[in-house]
């Protein structure tokens, strides 16, 4: 399938092709009240550096769309890292865990 055509990773912008990981992100946490809420497709890799680097809490009081979550300093260094990589790209995730 040309890339064109492929969905687009709304984080980091780049394709996600049928090979690659990939996964739905509950833009409010299921826990904090978005069940049955909006859901975006995700590289899987992506998915992992939102929820190594913010709480439940924090996705669904300040962190419910994809501007905001572009806009935090550890995912914006992290989106910037990943779109330098293929779109099929996985590792674990960078970085530590963020403390809670």
């Amino acid at each position: 399938m040309p890339q064109e055509n492929l969905p687009a990773c709304p984080l980091c912008g780049r394709p996600i092709p049928p090979e690659a990981k990939q996964s739905l992100h509950h833009l409010i946490p299921r826990l904090r009240g978005g069940k049955g809420g909006p859901t975006v497709l995700l590289h899987q890799i992506c998915h992992n550096e939102i929820h190594a680097t913010l709480t439940e809490t924090e996705l669904a009081r300040d962190f419910h769309t994809i501007e905001a979550l572009q806009a935090h300093p550890r995912l914006a260094k992290f989106i910037k890292w990943v779109q330098k990589r293929p779109p099929a790209f996985h590792s674990k995730t960078p970085g530590k865990r963020r403390q809670r």
